[in-house]
């Protein structure tokens, strides 16, 4: 299974407990990048530039997915290359937590780690990402889910009800 979505919008929060729920490991490809380059990726896209970011998370995103068991959680912008809507179409169930840039921006304002939001008008980002990046999130995704306002248990229930009654999973007891 893998998790798509805005920056913020709690792909790596619901990606835990859902592999948790389903006793599956857990995988933050923005944690298995930062392994790889050494240093944080924020560090890197200042220094590096968002290209080569994207080369190394298109890398990264190959391996991950390379006969891929567990939950996923994708970093915001894994979507924007095409080889990687299809490979991650491609390797598993994907679930596109779409969040309005109002809700990322209220979990994650104060977050200095987000290299696409260290701007002027991070609210402003988040709607020009939302618009870029939302058709791409659909294209991409077999289920979306409404991130709003429930807890994280709420989202993961509701993501474990959309598996069960697509006939991805069996129903829990």
């Amino acid at each position: 299974m893998v998790l798509v979505g805005l920056p913020g919008s709690g792909k790596s929060t619901v990606g835990r407990q859902l592999a948790r729920r389903l006793s599956l490991s857990f995988t933050d490809s923005d944690h298995v990048i930062e392994q790889r380059i050494g240093c944080s990726i924020r560090d890197f896209f200042e220094r590096e530039g968002e290209a080569a970011f994207r080369d190394i998370e298109q890398s990264v995103i190959h391996d991950l997915t390379e006969g891929l068991a567990g939950v996923l959680a994708t970093g915001g912008g894994a979507v924007l290359r095409s080889a990687n809507r299809e490979r991650l179409r491609g390797s598993g169930q994907v679930i596109y937590l779409r969040s309005t840039p109002e809700e990322v921006f209220r979990r994650v304002r104060h977050d200095g780690n987000r290299p696409l939001l260290q701007v002027a008008d991070p609210l402003g980002r988040l709607r020009s990402l939302y618009e870029e990046r939302d058709p791409l999130y659909r294209e991409t995704s077999h289920f979306i889910i409404e991130t709003g306002r429930p807890s994280v248990p709420t989202l993961v229930n509701m993501i474990l009800m959309q598996l069960e009654l697509a006939g991805v999973i069996s129903p829990r007891p």
